[in-house]
């Protein structure tokens, strides 16, 4: 008796294309056939080429589907597709769900072809065929999650080596944690490697373009038609995260949202890729280093609060690290002055994941309390780092405190120059917000112009040198 596998031949979807946005639920029409079970070796071949078939209809759905989303513009766009001009390959690595895929796939256009790891049939092919892998998907090609699949650097520089090309290919990767070394080693001086974080507050008003933060007039004058931030509104933003999913049209539900992503993170970044064996001690290790954001890191309370010893802290704070998910806040010291501390300051690039982490249930209750000045702070700078890095800049920010506690919360390193800033939930902070800003004129080093990020209505100067920046000026 004959035994049938059911291939699908075809994939197609019922959504009205006049529609904004598809519909929850929107039923696929699928088209199968039998085929007859064939001998081992040429049955693998047609599940091989079967599965390939399927893949590439789901993905013309898929293309079909994002044309009806409407695309927010990056500010990334400018300059990734400068560098796509410089480079054969070029990596973009940033959190997962941070619009990646969307974005290269908008600029890619019908003109590139995209392949993602995340297929497991795929991604076996890549890890024990990657020659073969790179015929079946020729240059120009986008590989999503690259990071799956080291196997194929090598290959891809010997591509790249044999018929130099620019931007023949653009990948991704959503865990740097071992991406970055196999990166090195196989694509020195072959690569453009750039950073993408969730929306930043420009994008999201639809005015992206725009230089990095520095409080000097020049830049200030670029921002200045925006719009005051209203205390309700900031902390919404604040509370809501800067995630795509929960700024489309019809938004993802906010805590289904964090807490599948949380057990994806957990499940294939954590467990699969940086052999994490204990979940539930890292979930808790993940939430402890939430309540602390904007605050000095303590790795010796992280581990003791989390029950774990030093050497597993440390590693587990750099897998958050090279996630996306933590951002290190290095000090400004020199070998000059020895009152500086060194040590780090500790942020969520999203705020969002870290209200959902502790627990925040709505912008208000968190507005109002212990984490208020904390969190925003937190929003400040996750702003601030957006603003350079999707320009395609490292984000030259530090923190100053000695040992005395006297603080500044940002210093931006520019040509030799530092930029005082202060953050302050107030409305009409005063003199006294600086006035730590003087002992910044013990480390021998320019100072610039500087400013406060409050609440204010108004951009006004304070002093000569120091004004008054409305935070919804980011």
């Amino acid at each position: 008796m004959a035994q049938y596998y059911f291939a699908i031949l075809s994939v197609s979807c019922c959504c009205d294309e006049s529609k904004q946005w598809p519909v929850a639920g929107c039923p696929i029409n699928l088209r199968a056939e039998p085929f007859p079970l064939l001998h081992h070796s040429q049955s693998y071949y047609l599940f091989y080429r079967l599965h390939l078939l399927v893949f590439s209809a789901i993905f013309i759905l898929n293309d079909k589907i994002s044309r009806i989303m409407p695309y927010k513009t990056r500010t990334l766009e400018i300059f990734f597709l400068q560098a796509s001009q410089q480079f054969p390959v070029m990596l973009l690595t940033g959190a997962r769900q941070t619009g990646k895929t969307t974005f290269l796939r908008h600029l890619a256009g019908e003109n590139r072809s995209y392949v993602t790891l995340d297929d497991p049939m795929l991604r076996a092919l890549a890890r024990e065929e990657p020659a073969l892998f790179l015929q079946r998907f020729t240059s120009p090609v986008l590989i999503d999650e690259i990071q799956y699949a080291s196997q194929l650097l090598p290959c891809i520089k010997m591509a790249v080596d044999n018929e130099p090309q620019a931007g023949k290919f653009w990948i991704t990767g959503s865990q740097q944690f071992h991406l970055m070394k196999g990166v090195t080693e196989s694509l020195a001086g072959r690569v453009g490697v750039v950073n993408l974080l969730g929306f930043s507050q420009r994008e999201l008003l639809d005015t992206p373009s725009a230089e990095p933060f520095l409080p000097v007039p020049e830049v200030m004058k670029q921002r200045a038609e925006s719009r005051q931030l209203l205390l309700p509104e900031l902390y919404r933003k604040i509370w809501l995260g800067s995630f795509p999913a929960l700024h489309q049209e019809n938004p993802a539900d906010h805590d289904l949202f964090y807490s599948s992503y949380v057990q994806t993170y957990l499940q294939r970044d954590v467990r699969d890729l940086a052999n994490v064996g204990d979940e539930s001690a890292f979930m808790g290790f993940l939430r402890s280093c939430a309540a602390r954001t904007g605050q000095m890191l303590n790795i010796l309370d992280l581990c003791r609060q989390s029950d774990i010893n030093h050497a597993t802290g440390k590693r587990w704070l750099s897998i958050l690290e090279n996630s996306g998910i933590v951002y290190l806040l290095e000090p400004w010291h020199t070998n000059i002055n020895k009152r500086v501390v060194k040590t780090p300051k500790l942020y969520f690039l999203d705020t969002g994941l870290a209200a959902w982490l502790t627990e925040w249930t709505s912008p208000e209750t968190l507005e109002a309390g212990a984490m208020s000045g904390a969190i925003l702070e937190s929003w400040v700078v996750s702003e601030i780092i957006k603003s350079w890095w999707h320009n395609g800049k490292r984000a030259p920010i530090y923190y100053y405190r000695d040992k005395d506690a006297k603080e500044v919360d940002l210093l931006i390193h520019q040509n030799g120059t530092l930029y005082p800033i202060e953050i302050k939930k107030s409305a009409n902070p005063g003199k006294d917000a600086i006035r730590h800003f003087q002992v910044l004129q013990t480390l021998k080093q320019p100072i610039g112009q500087g400013c406060i990020i409050s609440l204010a209505p108004m951009y006004l100067p304070i002093t000569s040198t120091i004004d008054n920046v409305p935070v919804g000026m980011l």
